[in-house]
């Protein structure tokens, strides 16, 4: 066993031996022991487990042994501490990453579904305009109704932006295509000013519905892009 020095135990231990040793001497008609601080101090000093008597040397062993158990629970608690925030630590940032991830694959998806929207779109536009009947197919009459008008429109205009070009054409003309401003001049259904200006679709403009729809449509087209473009237009301003 080691020799482990014990201030406490040992300070009483050898105070209560110096004390006995002293009586006996008295008794004896020997000389009075030394100063009984002499002895607590060199007790102090130099008592190891040794010296403590053998039933006080199993208490001071459990005192030691809880004193080393306390500190390792101690530094094992700090570690799994320490540990468990490192941990943590590393999950918030692995959470994060994958959320970053999860989100630029969510926008990229996004992205890439617009476009294939827009394309769509654009092919079925292209697809409507290509079905359209040109001004030329129709066959040259004396006068035409409101219904015969209307009907030409919905086989020359694209069928999604019908609705904008009889809106402009209802607003300007009721569907005339004999329509005509007496302040200003202008003339026919989508009221061209100065109406000549309609002879670049064809010479029949005055006569002709079919040579007025056709330059609307291209005059829509080219300053609004189309005529729902013309439409909101008009909305804000009353004119196109």
């Amino acid at each position: 066993m080691s020799r482990i020095s014990v201030r406490g135990f040992a300070v009483a231990s050898a105070t209560a031996v110096t004390t006995v040793g002293a009586v006996v001497g008295v008794a004896a008609g020997g000389a009075p022991a030394a100063d009984d601080n002499n002895f607590e101090a060199a007790a102090a000093d130099t008592t190891l487990l040794a010296d403590i008597p053998a039933g006080q040397q199993a208490q001071v062993q459990t005192a030691s042994l809880t004193q080393q158990a306390d500190a390792q629970a101690s530094a094992a608690d700090s570690a799994a501490k320490k540990s468990a925030e490192e941990s943590a630590r590393l999950q918030a940032a692995k959470d994060a990453k994958s959320k970053k991830a999860a989100a630029e694959a969510k926008a990229e998806a996004e992205r890439q579904a617009a476009e294939k929207a827009k394309k769509e779109k654009e092919e079925a536009e292209r697809a409507s305009r290509s079905s359209v009947r040109d001004a030329s197919s129709f066959s040259a009459q004396g006068s035409y109704t409101v219904a015969q008008v209307q009907a030409m429109a919905r086989q020359m205009v694209p069928a999604d932006q019908f609705q904008c070009f009889s809106n402009i054409v209802n607003h300007e003309s009721t569907w005339n295509y004999r329509a005509t401003n007496p302040s200003s001049g202008a003339y026919g259904l989508m009221q061209a000013l100065p109406g000549h200006k309609m002879s670049s679709a064809g010479a029949d403009w005055q006569t002709n519905p079919a040579t007025q729809i056709k330059w609307g449509l291209s005059y829509m087209d080219s300053r609004y892009g189309s005529p729902c473009g013309a439409w909101s237009f008009w909305q804000a301003n009353n004119w196109y």
